[in-house]
């Protein structure tokens, strides 16, 4: 007899693990997903990439803007009797009620080695902070965030040069991969779920914008974690002459200088310890994205500047 199963996901990174259950054979009885949100025009109403799936797959969906005190939601989900909801980066904390409503619970794929980076924004802050191992953990959710039992971890190793975008990317197909492996085993209870190390946890608190200035007397190694962990967005970015630049890639350079100062015509900057950030694309505030050699055609920004007093 299939099994019921809800999936609960928003984003691309839950695309690739939602598809894997589905061409696995898996019944997917219904997906939850964030509801539709406007451009910041107003003009276009974007569907998430989940509610995209869903309909191309002919799957009913769901996009309750709350389900904490939802009496209407409690009661589906109470009817549906399903078997176990799996959670991808919902986007919702899931309430105490709900947790009883599925015969196995909620199972949550989270993106790090639990109880390392709990919380918004694992991804980010793995590589924000440098890590050079960050993973997948399969986590039964309880009352408070990602603090449940895991049954399965499962390791990858973070390139100098991963940036949000490739990391997730990485993460989402090892979990695609791995959830087919281990749902039987899950539904069937064959598999150990174990408390986490509560005083080893470290918080992936949500990123903000202000979070992406950079500070060109931080180390090279630093402000290369800070670009590639906040790209695409909401980036990492300096002033100069009043205007946003947002730097989309960068590596590192052994020129020296003043703190901030720009080396040559080909934006080096120097900062501390001895060594550079050689930007490679960088975007003006309300312009396209430019490699190097193109931008500085036209840029204000020259040899001599100092990005650190502007």
């Amino acid at each position: 007899m299939l099994k019921k199963i809800v999936f609960m996901g928003t984003p691309m990174f839950a695309v690739p693990i939602l598809k894997s259950l589905y061409q696995n054979g898996y019944s997917i009885s219904v997906i939850y997903t964030q509801p539709p949100q406007k451009s910041k025009r107003g003009q276009k109403i974007n569907k998430s990439p989940i509610q995209g799936v869903a309909e191309t797959l002919n799957i009913g969906f769901r996009t309750p803007s709350l389900l904490k005190n939802n009496k209407d939601e409690y009661d589906y989900l109470k009817n549906l009797n399903a078997d176990l909801a799996i959670i991808v980066a919902y986007g919702q904390i899931i309430p105490k009620e709900f947790l009883d409503l599925t015969k196995k619970g909620f199972l949550n794929i989270h993106a790090s080695l639990l109880p390392e980076w709990r919380g918004a924004a694992p991804i980010q802050r793995s590589i924000m902070s440098r890590d050079k191992v960050t993973g997948i953990s399969f986590m039964k959710i309880g009352e408070k965030l990602d603090t449940g039992p895991v049954c399965k971890k499962y390791e990858v190793e973070i390139d100098f040069n991963d940036n949000y975008e490739t990391l997730s990317q990485k993460l989402s197909t090892l979990a695609s991969q791995k959830i087919s492996e281990n749902i039987d085993d899950i539904l069937e209870d064959k598999l150990k779920f174990i408390e986490q190390s509560h005083k080893d946890a470290t918080y992936a608190y949500k990123i903000k914008k202000s979070e992406g200035e950079i500070e060109w007397n931080d180390i090279a190694e630093n402000i290369i974690g800070k670009i590639n962990g906040l790209f695409p967005n909401p980036g990492a970015w300096f002033k100069f002459k009043g205007e946003r630049y947002k730097i989309l890639k960068a590596e590192i350079g052994s020129g020296t200088g003043k703190i901030g100062e720009v080396l040559n015509d080909y934006l080096e900057v120097s900062c501390k310890d001895n060594k550079s950030v050689k930007i490679l694309e960088l975007q003006r505030e309300g312009k396209r994205p430019q490699k190097i050699n193109e931008f500085i055609l036209g840029s204000l920004i020259k040899r001599g500047s100092n990005l650190k007093d502007v």
